[in-house]
């Protein structure tokens, strides 16, 4: 699989289109041929709580019975290679529940933690996480493992996914609040782009008695204020949350440790984020309440300090939308990635439209990046330019190649009449 995992069976898959929003086949529209409209309909919009809660326990009994084929079995939870505080907190839900289960996880990832406050939870919570790389990975003895698991992510953002998959490790489960990337076919999928964060579908697995959580057990206590923290990430300090969103962090106050999240907030910015965020303030270009800034070459350690950088941008006056990127360096694998962030305050911006609109797919027909509410990214392999150059005219003559293309992408949406990149 080559970029998010698999379908769904029976109890375990079926329709993936029902998977993803059942209540489409259950409440037709105006539009659906040979449906009538009417009384029949109306039913159907005034049950649909209910329906909302009958698929939510069918989703929670298919959970259960996936655990239950796995009994004994050790998984590998995948997450993306660059993780985020809803992966993190998530993968450390699933494992803790796994464990009930006697099902043995490791949670690895193949990038790096770059953000302050990500390295701050994995550190003050002492969250299990494993850092395999591609090289570490084909050390491994992949056949101890009878299942893989995907958590806000389906694959497309792991360097891992193709090797673990080659090596024929079956995929037990994918749960993510993204739109659906690619073909699935897992023991169990649980996707709801309706849904804030990760986290929150997590919370309701905990609600629902898949793990009871015991305010005097500190690991409990620690993995409550991680998904407390995934939460508040992905909706945007609670700014962005919906219905299912609150409830879930009022059940999580139940447990969470305030301080101990206070004190994962109030890490501090590295040197590194600081010299991003003042070169994307030197480079910014402003046009259509737009800001575009090109930022150079960076580390690949230094990755996360380009959505912060972005995270700056949309705050100034007349801006709603801020778009950041960078050339980072990976050492390791000798290899150049253009990584992008956008952030964004308007309503009727869709980032992930936006995004595969502005670059496109590649020879393979995977999109260079997407998105989510208000917030999206991209990553596009420099392919052969990578790696360095005695000549510090070339590399900068390299940037100024792929920092001229992307803003022409970007604003041939933003102002196809005014680009002067293209006109030029």
């Amino acid at each position: 699989m080559k970029d998010h995992p698999p379908n769904n069976s029976d109890e375990t898959s079926g329709n993936l289109e029902a998977e993803v929003d059942p209540l489409r086949e259950v409440v037709p529209s105006a539009n659906t041929p040979g449906k009538r409209r009417g009384k029949a309909e109306v039913v159907s919009e005034e049950n649909r709580p209910s329906l909302r809660e009958e698929l939510h326990d069918r989703k929670i009994e298919q959970l259960r019975q996936m655990f239950d084929r796995h009994k004994g079995n050790r998984h590998l939870i995948l997450l993306q290679d660059f993780p985020d505080p809803d992966a993190l907190s998530s993968a450390w839900a699933y494992k803790l529940i796994a464990e009930k289960y006697d099902i043995q996880c490791e949670m690895i990832y193949a990038g790096a933690l770059s953000h302050q406050e990500n390295i701050a939870l994995v550190r003050l919570t002492g969250l299990p996480l494993q850092r395999w790389t591609l090289e570490t990975t084909k050390t491994k003895d992949l056949s101890a493992y009878q299942g893989c698991v995907f958590i806000d992510n389906q694959g497309t953002t792991c360097n891992l996914t193709e090797f673990i998959l080659g090596a024929g490790v079956p995929i037990a489960a994918v749960i993510d609040h993204h739109s659906l990337q690619g073909e699935i076919n897992a023991d169990f999928t649980d996707l709801r782009p309706e849904i804030r964060a990760t986290a929150t579908i997590f919370t309701e697995y905990l609600q629902a008695g898949m793990l009871t959580l015991d305010g005097s057990v500190s690991q409990h206590v620690k993995c409550a204020t991680a998904l407390m923290h995934g939460l508040r990430s992905d909706t945007n300090a609670l700014r962005q949350a919906q219905e299912e969103d609150f409830l879930a962090a009022a059940y999580l106050s139940r447990f969470y440790d305030p301080q101990l999240l206070n004190a994962v907030l109030q890490s501090s910015r590295s040197k590194w984020v600081m010299d991003a965020i003042e070169r994307s303030l030197k480079h910014r270009t402003v046009q259509n309440n737009f800001s575009i800034a090109g930022i150079g070459y960076l580390r690949y350690d230094d990755r996360d300090s380009i959505p912060q950088a972005a995270d700056f941008l949309v705050t100034e006056e007349n801006v709603h939308t801020a778009v950041v990127y960078a050339i980072v360096h990976d050492k390791d694998e000798e290899i150049e990635v253009v990584i992008g962030s956008l952030r964004t305050n308007k309503l009727t911006l869709d980032p992930d439209e936006f995004i595969k609109e502005a670059f496109g797919q590649d020879a393979q027909g995977r999109f260079f990046g997407g998105g989510r509410s208000q917030a999206g990214g991209f990553e596009i392999p420099v392919g052969f330019l990578s790696g360095r150059n005695e000549s510090s005219d070339y590399a900068r003559m390299k940037w100024e190649v792929f920092d001229a293309q992307i803003k022409q992408k970007l604003l041939n949406l933003i102002s196809p009449k005014e680009n002067p990149i293209y006109d030029h």
